[in-house]
Parts: structure tokens; C-alpha cells; sequence
């Protein structure tokens, strides 16, 4: 495995900030050459079979082969947490479930994976010597995550209960939103969290999308947090970019 270093841009993210992104991908090889064309990252071997994705030296996102063929072509986002243990009991106590109980990552943390009520798939992320982005809010990298659920009111109370400070507490500056599926989708998409990178130019990036083998699932539209089109890459995992 390479070595573990951590940028000195990279920081502690307290419980409830989206820390992390990985994309679980058929062909691991196509997604680099599809992220490193769209975004400039550049790549190097990580824990196991997965690899880093790195802007000017620092981590911002992973990438992992498929493990099981029926598994999702997907991106996932990771929170934060100083107990991965501890959060997993208060997501089932609030009507969530834990797809994928803690487990270590090597040196690197601990990973859990949980559903909310509503099924919404995410990660939990215990930080070991690997605490999460090194660059973020930046363009090319991850700025922003957006549940798109069926009931926002109830999606508030559960994030909100579990993660209060981060959403609403005192200077709180949360990248995470909560919209309603058919704002965007169709009514048959089920609740999803989507991961949003920030882009200078979105016409252009959307050239480089087609460009590159992936399409357009919505043309640019205005959210209060910028102006974000939803596409694919070119094996199917769905994403979104924001332009502000």
C-alpha cells in the first residue's frame, strides 16, 4: 500500500460533516481515466484494491472495484464520527439500519455503512490516520451532498437528531441539504444521497461529461447553493456538479 501521509490541508471534521467520498466502480482502471480527464486527479494504490484520488497532492476521493456484480455503480458519502460504534447504535435506535457494522480500514479509521428510515444509503467514517478530505469546497472536489428523500420534515428530525451541531449549531456551515425526490427526480427514483463537486465552468465540464462517455440525468438548474447539473460517468454511478 502506499504510504499513509496526510496533507497538511487535511483536518479534523467533527461528527456529522461529510468527511469523505468513494465510488464503487466495474472497472477501476475506466474511472480513472474518466475522473482524471474530468477533474485533473491524479492516482495511487490505497487500502486493498482501491485507490486515491488526489488534486495537487492532497485526497479527495476514492476509488474501489466492485466486489459483487449485483452491488450499485455508486458514489457514497462518509460522515464524520469519534465512534462509529457509538452513532451506529443511535441511527438503529432512530429508525435507521447498519447495512455494513464497523469495521477497521487498516491504520486508516474505521468504515461503517447505514441506512436512513427512508433506506438512503451512507457511510460513517472514524478517522485514524487517514481524517478525511485534504481539499474541499474547492473546484474538482467534493462541495456539497444532497438528500433527495420523501419526506424532508422527517429526513430534518433524523439528521438533525443525530447530527445537531454539525446541521444547527453554533457557526455551523453544513454542505449537506435535504430536497424532495420529484424536485429533481422522478417519482419512482428511490431516496439517494448525491454527491456534488464543485466546477469553474459547468458548460465546459458538461462537454468534458459527453466527452468522456457519461450523459446528462438533468440539465443545470438553480438550488440555493449554486447552479448544479446531475450526470453519470461512463459506467452508470450518478453524481452532480455545482457551479457558485
Amino acid at each position: 500500500m502506499a504510504e499513509n501521509r496526510a496533507s497538511a490541508n487535511e483536518e479534523t471534521y467533527r461528527e456529522g460533516v461529510p468527511c469523505w467520498v468513494d465510488a464503487q466502480l466495474p472497472d477501476v482502471e475506466a474511472g480513472k481515466r474518466f475522473y482524471g480527464e474530468l477533474f485533473g486527479w491524479t492516482f495511487e494504490e490505497a487500502y486493498g484494491s482501491s485507490v486515491w484520488a488526489r488534486l495537487d497532492g492532497d485526497r479527495v476521493a476514492s476509488l474501489a472495484p466492485k466486489t459483487d456484480g449485483r452491488m450499485p455503480t455508486v458514489w457514497t458519502v462518509s460522515f464524520a464520527t469519534s465512534d462509529a460504534a457509538a452513532l451506529g447504535r443511535r441511527i438503529t435506535a432512530a429508525g435507521g439500519q447498519l447495512v455494513m457494522a464497523p469495521f477497521p480500514v487498516g491504520d486508516l479509521g474505521t468504515a461503517a455503512l447505514a441506512t436512513d428510515p427512508e433506506g438512503a444509503v451512507f457511510g460513517l467514517w472514524q478517522p485514524g490516520t487517514h481524517p478525511g478530505f485534504g481539499r474541499r469546497h474547492e473546484p474538482n472536489t467534493f462541495v456539497w451532498a444532497e438528500l433527495y428523500t420523501r419526506n424532508t420534515a422527517a429526513a430534518n428530525a433524523f439528521y438533525g437528531g443525530l447530527f445537531h451541531e454539525a446541521l444547527f449549531g453554533a457557526g455551523a456551515e453544513p454542505d449537506f441539504g435535504r430536497a424532495d425526490v420529484t424536485d429533481v427526480f422522478p417519482a419512482e427514483m428511490p431516496p439517494h444521497f448525491l454527491v456534488h463537486f464543485r466546477v469553474a465552468d459547468l458548460p465546459d465540464a458538461l462537454g468534458a461529461v459527453h466527452r468522456l462517455g457519461g450523459r446528462v440525468q438533468a440539465p443545470p438548474f438553480e438550488t440555493s447553493y449554486g447552479v448544479v447539473a446531475v450526470v453519470t460517468d461512463n459506467q452508470g454511478a450518478s453524481f452532480a456538479l455545482l457551479q457558485r
